[in-house]
């Protein structure tokens, strides 16, 4: 006979069977089911946080900082910032002048209005001009900033996290009392972003010099028109990159912590697994052997014996995947988290989910193994004994 008609003819045997043995088979799904949900939901948390990074990021945007830092540790002198604005590839407004903002980035504290948790998040010192910049933000009460003033702008999700983000609070800085004179709306953003005026803030500060520089693009084809001029420069040591590639590297190190947290979790919890499908194997081989044994006696090959084995198992596996990730997506998409001060939803995606499919395949794969090799290692005179 050839192999492939046995090791069909044998998986159909086996899995004809299943419902005599439905405690092993639950016992294997359950378990799979339970490391493929944790692993899905914990890589859920890293995810959601880029998802939530990368919200609003614009591919004709570009963020320019000094060679090797990032954000805060950026230092950018007022003569070097200025030089920037006279450079080609930068999309001009309406009256013609380049859309470039300066920003100065200051860490502030606020009290979560349901725990009373400080966190620490920035205050970014901006110009007026920021709304070019930045079109999707939508003023939802209040106004604008004004210069020269100690005034700050908040969007919602500042209100709705901590208190004294309402229009008319005020908040102490540096001894004085700034007030919210705005709130604001910016696209899919549920982290609290808090605006002033960059002057007003660096003075505040004892500042000289900016920490980003954000350059809007005619298009995204026009990043190495910008960037060449940039590096030709020699009195600018500068660098820029696009937005997305900013944000992408600034949140790699963090999502690289929280998957390492995952997938040592998800191993830890596919070992268990692993080792509970080798045990209910073990006893369905057993339970089996004088069929096994008569199979070989037939004339049924010890490769078709063994691949029938394992994919029963990745079989078995496959329901305990497509559970757990079904449970991983009703019990935690959308959930809301705020680890580090981050405000973000949690996302379990298709990706994720394919993740998890293969990580159980992973574990039936593993765990169908030695079982499979014991049954084929059936002696023909076991058929005989056991008969």
């Amino acid at each position: 006979m050839h192999s492939t008609r046995q090791f069909l003819a044998i998986l159909h045997l086996n899995l004809s069977g299943a419902t005599q043995r439905l405690g092993s088979v639950l016992t294997i799904i359950i378990g799979v089911a339970c490391a493929v949900g944790v692993l899905v939901s914990m890589l859920a948390v890293g995810t959601g946080m880029m998802r939530q990074a990368m919200g609003n990021a614009r591919d004709d945007r570009v963020t320019v900082t000094s060679v090797g830092a990032r954000d805060i540790q950026s230092s950018i002198p007022r003569d070097q910032a200025d030089a920037v604005r006279d450079l080609p590839g930068i999309k001009k407004d309406s009256d013609g002048k380049p859309i470039v903002v300066f920003e100065t980035l200051v860490p502030i504290e606020g009290g979560r209005r349901v725990t009373g948790t400080r966190v620490f998040f920035p205050l970014v010192g901006t110009t007026a001009t920021f709304t070019q910049y930045e079109p999707e933000i939508r003023f939802t009460g209040g106004r604008g900033f004004q210069r020269g003033l100690h005034e700050l702008i908040a969007n919602n999700a500042c209100s709705r996290q901590f208190t004294g983000f309402e229009v008319g609070d005020r908040r102490s800085i540096r001894g004085v009392d700034w007030t919210i004179v705005g709130q604001f709306d910016e696209g899919q953003s549920q982290q609290c972003k808090v605006y002033a005026d960059v002057e007003t803030l660096m003075s505040a500060f004892n500042r000289t010099t900016y920490n980003v520089l954000g350059v809007m693009l005619p298009s995204p084809a026009d990043f190495d028109v910008f960037r060449n001029a940039l590096q030709a420069n020699p009195t600018l040591r500068l660098e820029a990159r696009f937005e997305r590639d900013e944000v992408a590297a600034g949140f790699k190190e963090l999502k690289g912590i929280l998957d390492f947290a995952s997938y040592f979790v998800g191993a830890i919890m596919a070992i268990g697994a692993t080792l509970g499908a080798v045990n209910c194997l073990y006893s369905i081989v057993d339970s089996r052997r004088r069929e096994m044994g008569t199979l070989r006696a037939i004339g049924f090959g010890s490769g078709a014996i063994t691949a029938s084995i394992l994919c029963e198992s990745l079989l078995f596996a496959l329901p305990g995947a497509l559970l757990g990730c079904a449970l991983a997506r009703a019990l935690f998409n959308g959930l809301s988290a705020s680890p580090f001060g981050y405000s973000f939803q949690l996302a379990v995606t298709s990706s994720l989910a394919m993740i998890g499919i293969f990580w159980a395949l992973g574990i039936g794969l593993v765990g169908g193994l030695l079982p499979a090799l014991r049954a084929a290692r059936l002696p023909v005179a076991t058929a005989i004994r056991a008969s």
